[in-house]
């Protein structure tokens, strides 16, 4: 379809029953039809409106359960998320892939020329691109060029994961333009994830991609990283009266790397004790026995950290199971002890570094007073790395109008945004 096709399509509604599953609060004719409109009309300003021109969507997720586990072989729940990166593609036949992003620089990628890691490239989207393609190749799997125009509003810093919905994207066009839609989520999850460790130069596990891929909520079992168990867990948190706010509280991530990096080593220095790789292959039984030995060694901090890992596991099996029975409330219980577990035992709250920057603190208690007065379950906890950055809250439809205000009367305006999950993961619309 040419440009001028999908663009008179979209106007007349042809694509209004798809976005009221992937977008469940915009209205079709106010903003949706004009988002897609405008980034078609972006495309053929830039690589012409003719030819064979598809529609892409690839959503952020947000992280339900499961605060840093994944990095110790750990299990996770994650969702997609009704904020998205979208795109308009189409195939060219010359092996390069030229791609804008709104707002940023044109990548122009030469498949066969760049064909491995370049540390000189780390940290650039032209070298996630490069990574995917290989990866995509390395599998045995189709590869060719492609023009892109990308737009997201997948909010950066906010631990909704805008690299990895950007990764699975490259994955997405290259699965339904070369490969009749036949690689599966998992596979083009652990591709963006090669992409990201080899090319990018960011040591990552493999959530993040699976849950923007996979669509709906996903519970996911890390024990084995090269194989995960994923599995869909059937619960609609809309249609149960709630929505998924997440708080941005403003923090500077600037020099936060020690903070984040020494989590999992501290955690893997435990397993080290008992000539482990990881906590997930440690006897519980026999850490806790082994904690006077281990305070000397590798510190009280450490072994808080151990304690949240164990912990945290078991409130993933227990939350899966209540979600997938519909037990709402059994399951919001433990998503605010898993955030005190966060806050009091792996200790990503609030950087030592500098103690009188504590937004996601004050982000934490304002929440709690809130919703303390609610007369319905609800709950909230830390998202994502922590340390600067956003906190998480479940909060019933009736009340999110107070909540909101609140939240973004002490972190500035649409600080707290509010997020359904969405059911589809990366897809391909026209």
């Amino acid at each position: 379809m040419t440009s001028e096709k999908i663009i008179q399509a979209i106007s007349d509604g042809a694509l209004d029953e798809r976005f009221a599953v992937l977008y469940p609060d915009a209205p079709a004719d106010a903003f949706l039809r004009a988002r897609y409109i405008n980034a078609i009309a972006a495309f053929a300003e830039l690589y012409g409106g003719e030819g064979d021109i598809s529609l892409f969507s690839v959503p952020g997720r947000s992280e339900l359960s499961g605060n840093h586990t994944d990095h110790n072989h750990g299990c996770v729940i994650a969702a997609s998320i009704d904020l998205d990166i979208i795109a308009v593609a189409r195939p060219r036949e010359d092996g390069v892939i030229r791609l804008k992003s709104e707002g940023f620089p044109e990548d122009i990628v030469s498949i066969s020329d760049f064909s491995a890691p370049d540390p000189t490239r780390f940290g650039r989207s032209d070298a996630l691109i490069a990574g995917v393609c290989i990866g995509f190749d390395n599998a045995g799997y189709r590869v060719g060029g492609f023009d892109a125009y990308t737009t997201s509003n997948v909010l950066k810093g906010s631990g909704l994961s805008s690299s990895a919905a950007f990764e699975d994207m490259i994955g997405n066009i290259l699965n339904h333009m070369y490969n009749n839609g036949n690689v599966s989520y998992i596979e083009i999850s652990k591709i963006s994830q090669f992409a990201e460790n080899k090319f990018f130069g960011k040591p990552c596990g493999l959530m993040d991609q699976v849950a923007c891929a996979a669509g709906g909520i996903v519970a996911i079992d890390f024990e084995d990283p090269d194989s995960p168990v994923v599995e869909k867990v059937d619960f609609d948190i809309t249609a149960a009266g709630y929505c998924l706010c997440i708080v941005d509280t403003g923090g500077n991530h600037a020099d936060l790397t020690a903070d984040y990096a020494a989590v999992p080593a501290e955690m893997k220095a435990v397993s080290a004790h008992f000539g482990k790789s990881c906590l997930r292959e440690v006897n519980e039984d026999e850490f806790i026995s082994s904690i006077p030995a281990l305070r000397t060694e590798c510190g009280d901090r450490a072994i808080l950290r151990a304690l949240h890992f164990f912990e945290e596991n078991r409130r993933v099996a227990y939350q899966r199971e209540k979600l997938a029975s519909g037990d709402l409330v059994s399951y919001l219980n433990t998503v605010t002890a898993s955030g005190r577990s966060s806050f009091c035992y792996l200790q990503n709250v609030y950087t030592t570094a500098n103690v009188a920057e504590q937004g996601l603190s004050l982000a934490l208690c304002l929440a709690e007073k809130y919703l303390s007065n609610v007369p319905r379950a609800s709950a909230y906890r830390v998202h994502g790395g922590g340390f600067a950055g956003t906190i998480q809250a479940y909060v019933p439809t009736d009340y999110v109008g107070g909540f909101k205000a609140l939240m973004d009367a002490t972190f500035g305006d649409d600080a707290c945004a509010v997020l359904h999950i969405r059911p589809e993961g990366a897809i391909k619309l026209i």
